[in-house]
């Protein structure tokens, strides 16, 4: 307990923190205002665990129950707290002790990322072939798995997503005819908006096959199979000549070893007077390493990129980066309220899954919303092109057309009502 309790009383600097250990003996810090958080350790040995390496160690810990956080707090509104004590970076406050320790870590996290066309597969398939029930049950009904844009900050999830697609579609410059290749295509919502509105032939390629599977019965669902299409496809062998390029939550799972490989092959792909467009997580600091819990449980392979890999590497291929937005804190809500969507489905998760399953996506979604929210992470959207011409003299085109679009759609209705939030919280 003395290594977790020097940890501790280094971080947690205001607030009240209490740890209970599992033979009753209580620790205290913070400066004593506000109401107290609460935790209990339920085994000797979790204090070590988590100590030792807290990134991946406190999330085992609660998924394990060895970490339990009291009510009328949960594990979000602890983590949350864990981030208000720090300005540094996210996982700075977490790091590893020791320079060899956090050498070793980068280098880990460096061959996890490697993601060659196996393990890329292998990954997918981890990551997005779970049961389909549960992204219906903490998603929007379109299943849109990225950040969601809040215009206003107080929009339901439904319209911040529809927002997003709109002020992405706004940098795309389409016309109807045209043809765009869709990489990491998800479940299938973007492309087919794109093709709602702009009458435009789609491309979507991804690793997970049932992912796919299902992003082929909504193509004919819509009677536009022939124009939209799916495919179980490797991005790296796709072929043809494409006048839009999209990829939406693709870069964090190609890993930077791949890069080359991906501005080297989309740039061949793309034709001369296209637009490639990009939207990631990312960081806003320097180059980084993930998290161990998020490699091994949720993205294994993955890495939130800084915009300097992002840049250095498109030059490299001959890419002209022409625009750049950092999307600060929308992930933040989002991530909220997948959380509490979450909450409100916990009976049903449990029993597609079990109370381990459950609790690890807690963590994984409270974690998320705490390095949105606390940390330096952000959304990053690029605008590549091989040609400047190929885009309008200035960016007043991308608020007249995601106004056009916003105002042509109206959100499904479903959301969390005021009961059904206050039970959730």
């Amino acid at each position: 307990m003395w290594l977790l309790d020097k940890m501790l009383r280094k971080l947690v600097h205001s607030g009240q923190l209490i740890l209970t250990d599992y033979d009753g003996k209580t620790f205290t810090y913070g400066d004593g205002s506000g109401e107290p958080y609460r935790i209990r350790l339920t085994d000797k040995g979790a204090a070590f665990h988590i100590a030792r390496d807290p990134r991946i160690g406190a999330g085992e810990a609660f998924m394990d129950g060895r970490l339990v956080v009291e009510p009328p707090h949960d594990i979000r509104m602890f983590l949350l707290f864990m981030g208000s004590q720090t300005d540094q970076r996210p996982g700075d406050n977490f790091a590893p002790p020791g320079a060899l320790r956090r050498l070793a870590v980068a280098t880990i996290g460096k061959i996890d990322s490697f993601n060659g066309r196996r393990a890329a597969a292998k990954n997918a398939e981890h990551t997005y072939n779970l049961t389909r029930r549960l992204y219906e049950l903490f998603l929007d009904e379109d299943r849109q798995y990225t950040m969601a844009y809040y215009r206003n900050g107080d929009e339901i999830l439904e319209q911040a997503q529809l927002d997003k697609k709109a002020h992405i579609a706004a940098k795309l410059c389409l016309k109807p005819g045209m043809t765009l290749l869709d990489i990491g295509c998800g479940w299938g919502g973007f492309a087919l908006y794109l093709h709602k509105h702009y009458d435009v032939d789609v491309l979507g390629v991804a690793l997970a096959e049932d992912q796919i599977a299902f992003c082929q019965e909504r193509a004919a669902q819509a009677g536009v199979s022939d124009r939209v299409k799916f495919a179980l496809m490797d991005y790296r062998d796709v072929t043809g000549t494409f006048d839009r390029i999209t990829s939406v939550g693709l870069l964090e799972h190609v890993g930077t070893p791949q890069y080359p490989a991906f501005f080297n092959h989309t740039h061949r792909l793309l034709a001369p007077n296209g637009i490639m467009f990009s939207h990631c997580c990312g960081r806003s600091g320097v180059p980084g390493t993930t998290d161990a819990f998020t490699r091994k449980y949720i993205f294994p392979g993955g890495y939130i990129p800084a915009l300097s890999e992002l840049v250095s590497q498109a030059e490299m291929a001959r890419w002209q980066v022409m625009d750049v937005e950092g999307m600060r804190f929308h992930y933040a809500p989002t991530l909220a309220e997948w959380y509490a969507r979450t909450v409100l489905h916990k009976n049903e998760i449990v029993s597609l899954y079990d109370e381990r399953f459950y609790r690890m996506w807690l963590f994984y979604l409270a974690g998320a919303e705490q390095a949105f929210r606390h940390g330096s992470l952000v959304n990053w959207q690029v605008q590549y092109v091989k040609r400047r011409d190929a885009l309008p003299m200035t960016r007043d085109y991308m608020a007249e057309e995601s106004a056009r679009l916003r105002a042509s759609d109206i959100a499904p209705s479903w959301h969390l009502d005021a009961a059904q939030r206050e039970a959730a919280e």
